[in-house]
């Protein structure tokens, strides 16, 4: 962390949008009855100089409700198995590692270069966690991974920015190499993913990259296709928050027909184990 100084960082296209789930939860976490405690990212949105209110508008919930729902299959692993590697992918600014932690288990982020060197401004390594600079789709940090006491590999807002065949691929490959683990990632539904594709604007001064993946909520079994070793692909409940959005209308689409399946949603996949080394 800085001395108190405010720290710029050059983050364009993909890698910006790390800031964005940032500013939710350091939001969240100023607030008095805060659904998620998360004082280190109340920290770091002081430490970075950025307009996060002119390119993201009003604070909401999105990100919090998937912290938590991340941090709660998380931890459910990790009381299984306690010495396991946790491999993040795109994890950007995210500070899950010091909220899930254990003091046992091993942290791998996996991610683009300019993200790494932003991550490593503000969030130095420590000896559980490194920094690996790859792209989720460069299968060679793979390598890189033992996964003899277990594996629970995190996507958070990555893969939509992934082309269908790549992420099919990825998923694939996981499910090949880390038997006994889990992988855990967010979608985004069809018509957003399409709504995407000529530029969607989040406030008049900030356009979202391209999110060309995304997936209905009905299709989540189908992804138990990609490879046999896929033996469950499930739909984690996004959670209620508060207001009307979060509160009320987010949790009352799970039930309306024609909607339902077009929402965005969170999906837990469960490995099987191999002759690999996994657990």
């Amino acid at each position: 962390m800085t001395d108190g100084t405010k720290v710029t960082l050059k983050l364009e296209g993909v890698p910006g949008t790390l800031l964005w789930p940032l500013y939710n939860r350091a939001a969240e976490a100023r607030r008095p009855n805060a659904l998620l405690h998360n004082p280190l990212a109340v920290k770091l949105a002081d430490t970075i100089a950025y307009p996060f209110e002119k390119h993201f508008g009003r604070p909401d919930e999105c990100h919090v409700l998937r912290a938590l729902r991340f941090d709660e299959q998380l931890r459910l692993y990790i009381k299984d198995f306690p010495d396991c590697t946790v491999v993040a992918l795109g994890d950007g600014l995210e500070t899950e590692f010091w909220r899930v932690d254990n003091g046992r288990i091993k942290w791998l982020v996996v991610d683009l270069p300019e993200t790494i060197a932003a991550r490593r401004q503000v969030l130095p390594e420590t000896d559980r966690q490194r920094y690996l600079t790859c792209s989720a789709l460069d299968f060679r940090w793979m390598k890189e991974v033992d996964p003899s006491h277990g594996v629970f590999v995190t996507a958070q807002g990555i893969l939509m920015y992934f082309e269908p065949s790549e992420v099919r691929g990825l998923i694939a490959e996981c499910a090949s190499r880390f038997g006994g683990g889990r992988m855990m990632f967010d979608l985004i539904p069809r018509w957003f993913s399409q709504n995407t594709l000529t530029g969607y604007q989040t406030t008049r001064s900030y356009t979202t990259p391209r999110m060309p993946f995304g997936m209905d909520v009905n299709e989540i079994p189908t992804i138990q296709s990609y490879h046999p070793n896929i033996l469950e692909a499930k739909e984690v409940e996004y959670g209620r928050g508060r207001g009307f959005h979060y509160g009320y209308a987010m949790p009352v689409r799970r039930l309306i027909p024609g909607v339902r399946n077009r929402r965005s949603s969170f999906v837990l996949l469960r490995f099987g184990p191999d002759a690999a080394g996994g657990v």
